[in-house]
C-alpha cells in the first residue's frame, strides 16, 4: 500500500508538471500570435501647436487626439482613441519633432508609440505625414508602427500671423504590419 502511494504521488507530481509545462506552451503561443498581431486603422488625427506653426520654424509642443477604425487579426480589436503629445521645431514649410501617441484600444488594452524624427511634409501648414515608429509599452509591445496621414489647415494665411497655425486636422492611418 506504501508503494502505491509513492507511486501515485510520483505520476500525479509528473502529471502535474507536465500540465503547467503545457499551460506555458499555450500561454506562449498566445503571446507569439499577439507578437505577429497585424492592425490597420484609418481615422482621423487633430495636432495643436504652442505656439503655431510660422513662416520660420521655432520650439513648438504639440498635442491631439486621433480615433481609428481597425482591421486586425487580434479577435475584438476594432478601434482605438488615442492622445498624442511631443515638440521639436517647426513651422509651416519644416517639422522636426518628436511624438508620442497612447493608443487605447476598445478592448481596454493600451499602446504607448514613440515616433523620433519622421517624414513631415509642412506646405504652408499642410501636414503629408509620413512616420514611423515603435510600440514601447503595452499591447504589441516592440512592434514597429507606421503612420502616414494628411493633416489640413483651413487657415493657410495664418502662417504669416504672429500666433500662427494652431491646429491642423484630417485622416490618418495606424500600421502595426
Amino acid at each position: 500500500m506504501q508503494r502505491l502511494r509513492l507511486w501515485a504521488r510520483r505520476w500525479a507530481s509528473l502529471a502535474l508538471a507536465m500540465g503547467l509545462m503545457a499551460a506555458g506552451a499555450t500561454e506562449a503561443s498566445a503571446r507569439e500570435r499577439e507578437e505577429k498581431a497585424t492592425v490597420s486603422c484609418l481615422g482621423t488625427n487633430s495636432i495643436d501647436f504652442s505656439p503655431g506653426l510660422s513662416l520660420l520654424p521655432r520650439r513648438t509642443r504639440i498635442g491631439g487626439s486621433g480615433t481609428y477604425h481597425c482591421a486586425s487579426t487580434v479577435p475584438g480589436l476594432t478601434s482605438g482613441r488615442s492622445v498624442i503629445h511631443g515638440g521639436g521645431t517647426n513651422g509651416c514649410f519644416t517639422s522636426e519633432a518628436t511624438t508620442v501617441e497612447t493608443v487605447t484600444w476598445n478592448t481596454g488594452e493600451r499602446s504607448v508609440i514613440v515616433y523620433p524624427l519622421g517624414d513631415v511634409r509642412q506646405v504652408a501648414g499642410q501636414a503629408v505625414v509620413l512616420v514611423m515608429g515603435k510600440v514601447v509599452s503595452g499591447k504589441f509591445r516592440g512592434g514597429a508602427v507606421a503612420s502616414p496621414g494628411l493633416q489640413l489647415t483651413l487657415d493657410v494665411p495664418a502662417c504669416a500671423t504672429e500666433h500662427g497655425v494652431r491646429r491642423i486636422t484630417g485622416p490618418s492611418a495606424l500600421l502595426i504590419p
